[in-house]
């Protein structure tokens, strides 16, 4: 097979379906980029859960002599019913459950709350007995915490149990949410881009009918009539597919690393580092989709 006469009828084909090729390329611009954006999240997603789930602990809230919730009778837990609390942390059944507990009294949570609220006119009406005293818990796996809950929500002076990790799952739910988004519309532009690929290549193939007609009067294999149609899909995929690595890589350098992580620096973000797996990755998936695509058009267009 002669590359330089196969080039040239790619350059041909290219120039002739110039509007069509530029449709291929922007389409596939387009899904890819949110492609590699939907897997790039999803990786935020998953180091953002490692990182604050780690970090979650439970609060094991003790009663207030104002308190009527929970096992709380209005009066304010007993030293007691303190003990009896940290002798249950430090029991042989949930001893092995726990990495690290420390308890905050109202003055240490009185002193947290202002300097939480510093700037919210809640601080003159908040007084020290007004806030529980705490056992903070950190867990050797967060995802056990229905064992300290069970444990302790029904001892005497104890108002609450709460996992930390509630508050986390809603912000999770919509990130999650928005990924599977991102995935949906990426997959319908992904179908969208194969089938306009597909078009191009039977419509390149229709204006160079007599062309193709000479071809094969003259001998040519299959594979030579097919191979300068494939190329072209794999051309205009692969251009559109560099573009799309271009705006993932510029998202997370000027966006995630320049802006949010600037900014939010107690939270982990993905850098370069999984750029460099998903860019790659994209431009390779738009150059298999598209030699399938034009593969398999080109042959259904030479049997008819």
């Amino acid at each position: 097979m002669r590359l330089g006469l196969v080039l040239a009828e790619v350059g041909s084909g290219l120039r002739r379906n110039a509007s069509m090729v530029v449709s291929v390329v922007l389409v596939t611009f387009i899904s890819l980029t949110f492609v590699g954006t939907a897997i790039l999240l999803q990786m935020q997603i998953t180091q953002m859960k490692g990182y604050w789930y780690d970090r979650a602990q439970v609060a094991v809230y003790l009663c207030t002599s104002t308190d009527t919730t929970g096992n709380c009778n209005g009066a304010q837990a007993t030293a007691s019913q303190k003990d009896q609390v940290q002798a249950q942390l430090d029991s042989p059944t949930l001893k092995p459950f726990i990495k690290k507990v420390y308890f905050q009294n109202q003055q240490q949570a009185y002193a947290r709350f202002k300097q939480q609220f510093k700037d919210s006119p809640a601080t003159e009406f908040v007084k020290p007995e007004y806030l529980n005293e705490t056992f903070w818990v950190n867990l050797k796996n967060p995802n056990q915490s229905d064992v300290l809950v069970e444990s302790l929500s029904k001892m005497a002076g104890v108002q609450s149990v709460v996992d930390q990790r509630g508050y986390l799952q809603p912000i999770f739910s919509v990130l999650n949410a928005s990924s599977y988004t991102a995935v949906g519309i990426a997959a319908l532009m992904l179908i969208a881009a194969v089938l306009l690929i597909a078009t191009t290549i039977r419509l390149s193939a229709f204006s160079r009918r007599r062309e193709l007609g000479i071809m094969r009067l003259v001998g040519a294999s299959n594979r030579f009539i097919q191979t300068p149609f494939v190329l072209e899909g794999v051309i205009a995929s692969l251009i559109g597919a560099v573009m799309a690595g271009g705006a993932i890589v510029a998202v997370v350098w000027f966006f995630v690393r320049g802006y949010l992580a600037v900014r939010f620096t107690g939270t982990p973000f993905i850098g370069m580092s999984e750029t460099a797996l998903v860019v790659p990755a994209v431009v390779i998936v738009g150059g298999i989709l598209a030699a399938l695509s034009a593969s398999v058009a080109i042959r259904r267009y030479l049997k008819v």
